[in-house]
Protein backbone atom coordinates (compact mmCIF):
# COMPACT_ATOMS: atom_id res chain seq x y z
CA UNK A 1 0.00 0.00 0.00
CA UNK A 2 1.17 3.55 -0.69
CA UNK A 3 0.56 4.84 2.81
CA UNK A 4 1.55 3.91 6.34
CA UNK A 5 -1.30 4.45 8.80
CA UNK A 6 -0.77 5.34 12.41
CA UNK A 7 -1.69 2.18 14.36
CA UNK A 8 -3.10 2.24 17.88
CA UNK A 9 -3.64 -0.79 20.12
CA UNK A 10 -6.47 0.42 22.34
CA UNK A 11 -7.58 -0.95 25.69
CA UNK A 12 -10.24 0.47 27.98
CA UNK A 13 -7.68 1.89 30.37
CA UNK A 14 -6.90 1.37 34.05
CA UNK A 15 -5.47 3.21 37.02
CA UNK A 16 -3.20 0.24 37.68
CA UNK A 17 0.35 0.51 36.25
CA UNK A 18 0.43 -3.24 35.54
CA UNK A 19 -2.29 -2.79 32.93
CA UNK A 20 -0.28 -0.14 31.08
CA UNK A 21 2.90 -2.20 31.21
CA UNK A 22 1.01 -5.21 29.82
CA UNK A 23 -0.51 -3.11 27.04
CA UNK A 24 2.92 -1.74 26.14
CA UNK A 25 4.41 -5.23 25.95
CA UNK A 26 1.59 -6.43 23.69
CA UNK A 27 2.01 -3.39 21.43
CA UNK A 28 5.77 -3.95 21.23
CA UNK A 29 5.38 -7.66 20.47
CA UNK A 30 2.75 -6.92 17.84
CA UNK A 31 5.00 -4.26 16.27
CA UNK A 32 7.69 -6.87 15.80
CA UNK A 33 5.21 -9.32 14.35
CA UNK A 34 3.57 -7.05 11.75
CA UNK A 35 6.61 -4.91 10.98
CA UNK A 36 5.08 -1.51 11.77
CA UNK A 37 5.00 0.58 14.93
CA UNK A 38 1.93 -0.20 17.01
CA UNK A 39 1.32 2.39 19.71
CA UNK A 40 -0.31 1.49 23.05
CA UNK A 41 -3.11 3.88 24.04
CA UNK A 42 -6.18 3.69 26.26
CA UNK A 43 -9.68 5.02 25.88
CA UNK A 44 -9.74 6.40 29.41
CA UNK A 45 -8.15 6.47 32.87
CA UNK A 46 -4.53 5.51 32.21
CA UNK A 47 -3.30 9.08 31.77
CA UNK A 48 -4.05 9.62 35.47
CA UNK A 49 -1.32 7.18 36.52
CA UNK A 50 1.73 9.07 37.86
CA UNK A 51 4.60 9.00 35.39
CA UNK A 52 6.94 7.80 38.13
CA UNK A 53 4.89 4.59 38.39
CA UNK A 54 5.33 4.01 34.65
CA UNK A 55 9.08 4.30 34.33
CA UNK A 56 8.87 7.99 33.56
CA UNK A 57 6.83 7.42 30.40
CA UNK A 58 3.26 8.74 30.70
CA UNK A 59 0.35 6.63 29.57
CA UNK A 60 -1.76 8.11 26.79
CA UNK A 61 -5.44 8.20 25.93
CA UNK A 62 -6.83 8.07 22.42
CA UNK A 63 -8.49 11.50 22.22
CA UNK A 64 -5.33 13.54 22.84
CA UNK A 65 -3.05 11.07 21.05
CA UNK A 66 -5.17 11.10 17.91
CA UNK A 67 -5.42 14.88 17.88
CA UNK A 68 -1.64 15.31 18.21
CA UNK A 69 -1.15 12.90 15.30
CA UNK A 70 -3.68 14.73 13.15
CA UNK A 71 -2.13 18.10 13.92
CA UNK A 72 1.24 16.70 12.81
CA UNK A 73 -0.19 15.78 9.41
CA UNK A 74 -1.23 12.14 9.94
CA UNK A 75 -4.49 11.36 8.16
CA UNK A 76 -4.73 7.55 8.16
CA UNK A 77 -5.41 5.89 11.52
CA UNK A 78 -5.94 2.21 12.25
CA UNK A 79 -7.48 1.33 15.62
CA UNK A 80 -6.99 -2.16 17.01
CA UNK A 81 -9.40 -2.72 19.90
CA UNK A 82 -7.97 -4.83 22.69
CA UNK A 83 -11.46 -5.90 23.65
CA UNK A 84 -12.87 -9.41 23.69
CA UNK A 85 -16.23 -8.38 22.25
CA UNK A 86 -18.33 -5.47 20.97
CA UNK A 87 -18.16 -3.30 24.07
CA UNK A 88 -19.96 0.03 23.88
CA UNK A 89 -16.58 1.61 24.51
CA UNK A 90 -15.69 0.52 20.97
CA UNK A 91 -19.08 0.61 19.26
CA UNK A 92 -20.20 3.97 20.71
CA UNK A 93 -17.53 5.94 22.59
CA UNK A 94 -14.67 5.50 20.12
CA UNK A 95 -16.86 6.46 17.12
CA UNK A 96 -17.89 9.58 19.04
CA UNK A 97 -14.23 10.56 19.45
CA UNK A 98 -13.57 9.90 15.76
CA UNK A 99 -16.58 12.01 14.74
CA UNK A 100 -15.34 14.80 17.02
CA UNK A 101 -11.89 14.71 15.38
CA UNK A 102 -13.40 14.74 11.89
CA UNK A 103 -15.05 18.08 12.65
CA UNK A 104 -11.54 19.59 12.51
CA UNK A 105 -9.89 17.13 10.12
CA UNK A 106 -12.50 16.15 7.56
CA UNK A 107 -9.95 14.40 5.35
CA UNK A 108 -8.88 11.90 8.01
CA UNK A 109 -9.48 8.20 7.40
CA UNK A 110 -10.01 5.84 10.31
CA UNK A 111 -10.54 2.09 10.28
CA UNK A 112 -11.54 0.35 13.50
CA UNK A 113 -10.72 -3.35 13.43
CA UNK A 114 -13.03 -6.05 14.77
CA UNK A 115 -12.79 -7.03 18.41
CA UNK A 116 -10.83 -10.15 19.28
CA UNK A 117 -13.87 -12.42 19.07
CA UNK A 118 -14.65 -11.19 15.58
CA UNK A 119 -17.76 -9.69 14.04
CA UNK A 120 -20.23 -12.41 15.10
CA UNK A 121 -20.71 -13.08 18.82
CA UNK A 122 -22.40 -16.38 17.98
CA UNK A 123 -19.31 -17.57 16.11
CA UNK A 124 -16.36 -16.23 18.10
CA UNK A 125 -12.82 -16.70 16.85
CA UNK A 126 -11.95 -20.31 17.66
CA UNK A 127 -8.50 -19.25 18.84
CA UNK A 128 -10.04 -17.67 21.93
CA UNK A 129 -11.52 -21.04 22.88
CA UNK A 130 -8.18 -22.70 22.15
CA UNK A 131 -6.40 -20.25 24.47
CA UNK A 132 -8.89 -20.85 27.27
CA UNK A 133 -8.78 -24.61 26.77
CA UNK A 134 -5.00 -24.60 26.93
CA UNK A 135 -5.00 -22.44 30.04
CA UNK A 136 -7.53 -24.67 31.83
CA UNK A 137 -5.56 -27.79 31.01
CA UNK A 138 -2.27 -26.23 32.09
CA UNK A 139 -3.71 -24.92 35.36
CA UNK A 140 -5.29 -28.31 36.13
CA UNK A 141 -1.93 -29.97 35.56
CA UNK A 142 0.08 -27.45 37.59
CA UNK A 143 -2.40 -27.32 40.46
CA UNK A 144 -3.16 -31.07 40.43
CA UNK A 145 -6.88 -30.57 39.86
CA UNK A 146 -8.83 -33.59 38.65
CA UNK A 147 -11.93 -32.76 36.59
CA UNK A 148 -12.83 -29.57 38.48
CA UNK A 149 -15.85 -27.39 37.95
CA UNK A 150 -14.96 -24.49 35.67
CA UNK A 151 -16.47 -21.01 35.78
CA UNK A 152 -15.78 -18.76 32.80
CA UNK A 153 -15.65 -15.42 34.62
CA UNK A 154 -15.93 -11.98 33.08
CA UNK A 155 -16.57 -8.57 34.59
CA UNK A 156 -20.29 -8.45 33.86
CA UNK A 157 -21.80 -5.99 31.39
CA UNK A 158 -24.81 -3.73 30.83
CA UNK A 159 -24.70 -4.65 27.13
CA UNK A 160 -26.34 -7.90 26.04
CA UNK A 161 -24.12 -8.71 23.03
CA UNK A 162 -21.05 -8.79 25.27
CA UNK A 163 -22.86 -11.15 27.64
CA UNK A 164 -24.01 -13.30 24.73
CA UNK A 165 -20.41 -13.62 23.60
CA UNK A 166 -19.29 -14.73 27.05
CA UNK A 167 -22.07 -17.31 27.22
CA UNK A 168 -21.29 -18.64 23.75
CA UNK A 169 -17.60 -18.96 24.61
CA UNK A 170 -18.59 -20.90 27.75
CA UNK A 171 -20.64 -23.31 25.61
CA UNK A 172 -17.76 -23.86 23.22
CA UNK A 173 -15.29 -24.24 26.08
CA UNK A 174 -17.53 -26.93 27.57
CA UNK A 175 -17.45 -28.77 24.25
CA UNK A 176 -13.68 -28.43 24.02
CA UNK A 177 -13.15 -29.74 27.58
CA UNK A 178 -15.79 -32.47 27.46
CA UNK A 179 -14.70 -35.36 29.65
CA UNK A 180 -11.86 -33.35 31.22
CA UNK A 181 -13.86 -31.17 33.63
CA UNK A 182 -17.06 -31.84 35.52
CA UNK A 183 -18.89 -28.73 34.31
CA UNK A 184 -18.44 -25.34 32.67
CA UNK A 185 -20.65 -22.44 33.70
CA UNK A 186 -20.54 -18.74 32.82
CA UNK A 187 -20.40 -16.25 35.69
CA UNK A 188 -20.11 -12.50 36.17
CA UNK A 189 -17.84 -10.77 38.66
CA UNK A 190 -20.55 -8.17 39.26
CA UNK A 191 -23.72 -6.71 37.73
CA UNK A 192 -25.73 -3.53 37.82
CA UNK A 193 -28.89 -3.39 39.92
CA UNK A 194 -32.22 -3.84 38.21
CA UNK A 195 -34.12 -6.61 36.49
CA UNK A 196 -32.93 -5.37 33.10
CA UNK A 197 -29.40 -6.53 33.98
CA UNK A 198 -30.38 -9.94 35.34
CA UNK A 199 -28.91 -11.55 32.22
CA UNK A 200 -25.54 -11.26 33.99
CA UNK A 201 -26.53 -13.92 36.51
CA UNK A 202 -25.15 -16.04 37.99
CA UNK A 203 -22.64 -14.00 39.96
CA UNK A 204 -19.34 -15.66 40.79
CA UNK A 205 -19.77 -15.11 44.53
CA UNK A 206 -23.09 -16.99 44.55
CA UNK A 207 -22.30 -19.97 42.34
CA UNK A 208 -22.66 -22.53 45.13
CA UNK A 209 -25.63 -20.75 46.73
CA UNK A 210 -27.51 -20.72 43.41
CA UNK A 211 -26.68 -24.41 42.92
CA UNK A 212 -24.75 -23.64 39.76
CA UNK A 213 -21.79 -25.51 41.25
CA UNK A 214 -21.25 -27.85 44.18
CA UNK A 215 -18.96 -26.88 47.05
CA UNK A 216 -15.91 -28.77 45.79
CA UNK A 217 -13.07 -27.53 43.63
CA UNK A 218 -13.62 -24.58 41.31
CA UNK A 219 -11.35 -23.34 38.54
CA UNK A 220 -12.02 -19.81 37.33
CA UNK A 221 -11.24 -19.49 33.64
CA UNK A 222 -10.44 -15.80 33.45
CA UNK A 223 -12.21 -14.07 30.55
CA UNK A 224 -10.06 -10.99 31.04
CA UNK A 225 -7.21 -9.68 28.93
CA UNK A 226 -4.97 -7.57 31.16
CA UNK A 227 -4.32 -7.17 34.88
CA UNK A 228 -6.01 -4.28 36.64
CA UNK A 229 -8.52 -3.48 39.35
CA UNK A 230 -10.62 -6.52 38.52
CA UNK A 231 -8.20 -9.23 37.37
CA UNK A 232 -4.69 -10.26 38.32
CA UNK A 233 -2.89 -9.98 41.63
CA UNK A 234 -4.92 -8.05 44.18
CA UNK A 235 -7.87 -7.77 41.82
CA UNK A 236 -11.57 -8.01 42.65
CA UNK A 237 -11.90 -11.57 41.33
CA UNK A 238 -9.15 -12.77 43.65
CA UNK A 239 -10.82 -11.07 46.60
CA UNK A 240 -14.17 -12.63 45.76
CA UNK A 241 -12.55 -16.06 45.54
CA UNK A 242 -10.82 -15.59 48.91
CA UNK A 243 -14.15 -14.62 50.48
CA UNK A 244 -15.84 -17.67 48.99
CA UNK A 245 -13.19 -19.92 50.53
CA UNK A 246 -13.58 -18.22 53.92
CA UNK A 247 -17.35 -18.74 53.77
CA UNK A 248 -16.91 -22.40 52.84
CA UNK A 249 -18.61 -21.99 49.46
CA UNK A 250 -15.80 -24.03 47.91
CA UNK A 251 -13.02 -26.16 49.31
CA UNK A 252 -10.56 -24.81 46.77
CA UNK A 253 -10.50 -22.21 44.01
CA UNK A 254 -7.78 -21.67 41.42
CA UNK A 255 -7.58 -19.24 38.51
CA UNK A 256 -6.16 -19.51 35.00
CA UNK A 257 -3.74 -16.90 33.61
CA UNK A 258 -5.22 -13.91 31.81
CA UNK A 259 -5.82 -14.21 28.08
CA UNK A 260 -3.35 -11.42 27.39
CA UNK A 261 -0.56 -13.61 28.73
CA UNK A 262 -0.97 -16.15 25.92
CA UNK A 263 1.23 -15.57 22.88
CA UNK A 264 -1.55 -16.82 20.60
CA UNK A 265 -3.35 -13.54 21.21
CA UNK A 266 -0.78 -11.93 18.90
CA UNK A 267 -1.98 -14.12 16.03
CA UNK A 268 -5.51 -12.78 16.43
CA UNK A 269 -4.33 -9.18 16.68
CA UNK A 270 -2.10 -9.59 13.62
CA UNK A 271 -5.08 -10.87 11.62
CA UNK A 272 -7.28 -8.00 12.83
CA UNK A 273 -4.53 -5.60 11.72
CA UNK A 274 -4.26 -7.20 8.26
CA UNK A 275 -8.02 -7.14 7.71
CA UNK A 276 -8.27 -3.52 8.84
CA UNK A 277 -5.38 -2.51 6.58
CA UNK A 278 -7.25 -3.87 3.57
CA UNK A 279 -10.34 -1.93 4.61
CA UNK A 280 -8.57 1.34 3.80
CA UNK A 281 -9.13 0.52 0.14
CA UNK A 282 -12.84 1.05 0.77
CA UNK A 283 -12.36 4.45 2.36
Amino acid sequence: MSFSPRVYLIDNGSLRPDATFSLRKLANDLSERVGICVEPVSLLHSNKIPEAALGGIPARTIRSTMRIALESGIRDILCLPLFLGPSRAITEYLPELIAEAKESFSDMRVVVADSLAGADVDQPDCRLIEILTRQVRLTCKEQHMDAPQVALVDHGTPYRPVNELRNRVAELLAQSLKGEVSAVVAASMERRDGAEYAFNEPLLERLSEDNQCSSGELLCAMFFLLPGRHAGAGGDVNEICDTMIEKGSFKRIERTPLIGEDSALLEILADRYSDALLAFDLK
